[in-house]
């Protein structure tokens, strides 16, 4: 009997694995360990740092005498505010802020937020990732009891109370128990019902010519009576569903490449499941990309091929690309890469959750799953923009008794996927953690591949919001490889400035330039400030780069091609998207 109980007994690692896995319910997946070590480094190098305190002893002093010369002297004549929010904070723009007393309540709420910025940055002795971490810690507390966030300091939510009869109060309290339920019950996003693959998004005609274990490969049917030779293979993310650059017509990047008179391929990934947990990055270039580009070139035989890859898909279309040139195949005509980083030294905010504590944490947190769910992935990238997804969205829909209407974009971002145990734990130590393919580290089949081997023309889009991959990041490219480099700044964030398409209605920009082969090196910001901006879309120059490296005109290529194993299996999108 006692041996049978010593048997049954869970093993040490088990017991940490399961809690580990329950704290992640709770903290989205963020490891306590990595935030309580980031508050030691930080307190105790505080607490050895006088001078450091008498500086930060000092701007409190002048902070509180500037908002007491602000409060005696503003309701007589509407001074100027004596702190301006970034320009990125719109909580405080509306003329109702400017009206005594709730200015002197958003300016004194700003000057907090300047005044601890400054306490957790510039501590001697604190280690960058520590800092980043108390920065932004504190950024999300202070943003909790913003002004903006109250009934009571927020004039906007009580003008509107006034106009309406507190029916705003009252529809708002309806609006948060119809979202407790649906959170409770799992059911989707009001709204979403209308953008469904197939039906109302991922509409461009097409047939699935490749299925896999990990993907599908969907050709598009030819809108024109003749095409570019060299056709266009898309790669997205392993952690989106493809149809971001496939939503409704009028938003659809495939659809504008189609008409533009390419032939256009894109992956459609496997949303994995339990039993995919032994799924690693070598799978995915291998089964993923490499598989694809054999169905390309056999359906479109004696051309190159244009690849263009989005977010980690440019990732892994860079990782492919270089293993394609170690082997001398020459099989790539150009690649496009949207949003997408090689260089993952400065990764931006998504970097904070990034180090040993946090990997062991997710690690034993997917351990028993096998796969990590897209709603903690959607939960850490909701805290990078907590301000606009949380408490603005919180006083639009709670406070205003409002709704923003649901669209195709946001629609997709609640279709969420999930990543296999192996791959995501790969990707994150070797490229976030080590950042192996910017150093030359990175293996495929036993040895390095190496991006300095890439000659190929690259068109690389950054955007100037993005917290995913910063294009400082993205402009990294140009230090890793010496081949001739398009490099385009698109105004938006991550997703945004990428699903960007031409069209009235929406001020958008782009800057763009061409770095010849061997040219010499140009800083980022020099870059931004030598370079002229453009109005509107920047897809017709990604069209345009496109366009000059595709070849001459011929006859549109069959769907398929049965005689080389690569038949229609069904029409486009195919049964993976629809997986939930």
């Amino acid at each position: 009997m006692n041996e049978l109980q010593k048997i049954e007994q869970p093993s040490p690692l088990e017991l940490d694995r399961t809690v580990h896995t329950q704290l992640a319910r709770f903290t989205q997946g963020i490891s306590p360990a990595t935030l309580g070590a980031a508050c030691m480094d930080w307190l105790t190098h505080l607490a050895l740092s006088p001078g450091k305190q008498h500086e930060l002893l000092e701007k409190a002093i002048i902070k509180t005498l500037r908002i007491g010369d602000h409060t005696l002297r503003g309701p007589l004549d509407h001074c100027h505010p004596c702190i301006a929010p970034l320009p990125q904070d719109r909580r405080f723009s509306a003329a109702e802020w400017q009206e005594w007393p709730f200015n002197l309540l958003y300016q004194s709420f700003l000057l907090h937020q300047q005044w601890w910025h400054n306490a957790t940055t510039e501590v001697p002795g604190v280690t960058a990732h520590h800092e980043q971490l108390m920065t932004f810690a504190a950024r999300q507390v202070l943003d909790m009891f913003s002004p903006s966030n109250f009934l009571l300091t927020n004039p906007e939510v009580q003008a509107e109370t006034a106009r309406s009869g507190g029916m705003n109060l009252i529809q708002g309290w309806h609006n948060l128990l119809q979202e407790m339920q649906r959170r409770t019950s799992g059911q989707p996003l009001p709204g979403t019902e209308k953008f469904r693959p197939g039906k109302e998004v991922a509409l461009t005609p097409g047939k699935v010519v490749l299925r896999n274990h990990l993907m599908e490969l969907i050709q598009y049917s030819a809108q024109t009576d003749t095409v570019f030779a060299e056709p266009v293979l898309i790669v997205p993310s392993w952690i989106m569903k493809f149809y971001i650059l496939d939503l409704s017509p009028d938003n659809s990047l495939v659809k504008y490449l189609v008409e533009k008179g390419h032939t256009v391929f894109i992956v459609s990934w496997k949303n994995p499941t339990s039993a995919d947990r032994n799924l690693g990055m070598n799978d995915y270039l291998k089964l993923g990309i490499m598989a694809a580009l054999d169905a390309v070139s056999a359906i479109v035989p004696e051309r190159k091929v244009q690849a263009l890859g989005y977010c980690l898909g440019g990732t892994l279309l860079g990782i492919a690309a270089a293993f394609m040139a170690r082997e001398h195949d020459e099989r790539l005509k150009s690649l496009a890469l949207l949003a997408s980083e090689l260089d993952f030294e400065e990764p931006g905010e998504l970097g904070l959750f990034i180090d040993e504590s946090q990997l062991s944490f997710l690690n034993d947190a997917m351990a028993r799953k096998g796969y990590l769910d897209g709603k903690k992935m959607a939960g850490a990238f909701t805290l990078l923009n907590s301000r606009d997804l949380v408490w603005s969205r919180m006083v639009h829909n709670y406070l205003m008794g409002q709704q923003h209407p649901v669209t195709d974009l946001s629609a997709w971002n609640a279709d969420a996927t999930r990543m296999p145990y192996r791959q995501h734990r790969e990707y994150l130590s070797s490229l976030y953690l080590r950042n192996d393919l910017a150093h030359g580290n990175y293996q495929v089949d036993g040895r390095p591949v190496v991006l300095s081997d890439i000659r190929v023309p690259i068109f690389a889009l950054g955007t100037q919001r993005d917290t995913v991959s910063p294009w400082h990041s993205v402009y990294k490219l140009l230090l890793l490889t010496p081949t001739e480099v398009t490099f385009c700044l698109s105004s938006g964030g991550h997703n945004v400035g990428v699903v960007n398409p031409p069209g009235p209605g929406v001020k958008r920009s782009y800057q763009v330039g061409t770095r010849k082969a061997d040219a010499r090196y140009t800083d980022p910001e020099t870059w931004r400030a030598t370079h002229p901006e453009h109005e509107g879309s920047w897809w017709p120059a990604l069209a345009q780069w496109l366009q000059h490296q595709a070849g001459p005109r011929v006859a549109p290529p069959a769907l398929g091609s049965k005689a080389h194993g690569y038949p229609v299996i069904c029409d486009a999108p195919g049964r993976y998207v629809l997986v939930p």
